[in-house]
């Protein structure tokens, strides 16, 4: 039986602290979305430049790279799972940099997912290349796929051509690394920011959807939901971050915060969202069986 590390008091939000591997095949649910930032196995002794000193770029044992034959076979493993969690309708987006998003986009379409954006994540303010023998680095790569061929699938596409001064978006979108009111409860080593995670939420979910991310971390992702009045499993096999996500997520049951951040995220500005304090997301439909 799942025991929720921490689920909010509106059941929006809630954390397991375990591994996906175990996780996802234990209970039968379908969402909406997914969003996965699965390891780019990077963790091996590299460099980087970070508020003016030269740092190691390892994340921790979870991100150490292995042959290529089982970093192919972690991807298969995962992508199939969530396959399973899908709704036939339903999308996911997975993020990643050359070193991983190659081998999951073969692996999408070999599971019968269809491709449907490689979104470039712009970084307006990427730290320098250190070693001057190469360009610096400067994007990542966003995957959006949805779950069947010949299925549609949800795109608000007024919602993002209004964001965009009434210009269809296009699939370059320039965001800054996360800012600092953004780590105010601390800070994971892959965090993404808000304002990226609710213009992919914004795009492929409704006011009352249930969004899944298997490799949550500080759960930027489920963050970024109840902004936007979605619902939100995540995964996280790291108890320090599976606590890092409960702190976050009560850090906006304070109504003010709350507003704040809402504030902070222009693209919010253009989606009447619900105010999740005064009504809970919880109430669009059912909650998950545990």
């Amino acid at each position: 039986m799942i025991v929720p590390y921490y689920k909010s008091t509106d059941r929006a939000f809630t954390i397991v602290n375990g591994d996906c591997f175990d996780v996802l095949p234990e209970f039968d649910f379908k969402f909406d979305m997914i969003f996965a930032d699965p390891p780019y196995f990077l963790s091996n002794g590299g460099i980087s430049y970070h508020a003016g000193k030269i740092v190691c770029v390892d994340k921790g044992e979870w991100d150490k790279g292995g042959t290529p034959e089982s970093i192919m076979d972690f991807n298969r493993k995962w992508l199939s799972l969530c396959r399973e969690k899908l709704k036939d309708n339903g999308t996911i987006w997975i993020s990643g940099t050359h070193h991983n998003i190659f081998s999951i986009a073969n692996i999408l379409t070999e599971l019968g997912y269809k491709i449907l954006n490689v979104i470039t994540w712009a970084k307006t303010n990427p730290p320098p290349n250190i070693s001057c023998r190469f360009f610096t680095f400067s994007t990542e790569f966003i995957i959006w796929a949805r779950k069947y061929p010949k299925v549609p699938h949800k795109y608000n596409y007024a919602l993002m051509k209004a964001i965009n001064d009434g210009k269809q978006m296009t699939d370059v979108w320039r965001f800054p690394s996360i800012a600092r009111w953004e780590k105010s409860c601390g800070k994971h080593p892959t965090q993404k920011p808000l304002a990226l995670l609710s213009r992919i939420i914004l795009a492929s979910t409704n006011r009352g959807d249930w969004i899944l991310d298997p490799f949550s971390g500080s759960s930027t992702t489920g963050i970024a939901a109840n902004l936007c009045c979605r619902r939100f499993l995540g995964i996280e096999q790291i108890e320090e971050y599976a606590l890092l996500s409960r702190l976050r997520r009560e850090e906006i049951d304070d109504r003010q915060v709350f507003k704040t951040f809402k504030g902070k995220l222009k693209d919010l500005s253009f989606e009447s969202s619900h105010d999740i304090i005064n009504e809970p997301c919880a109430e669009y439909g059912i909650d998950l069986p545990f």
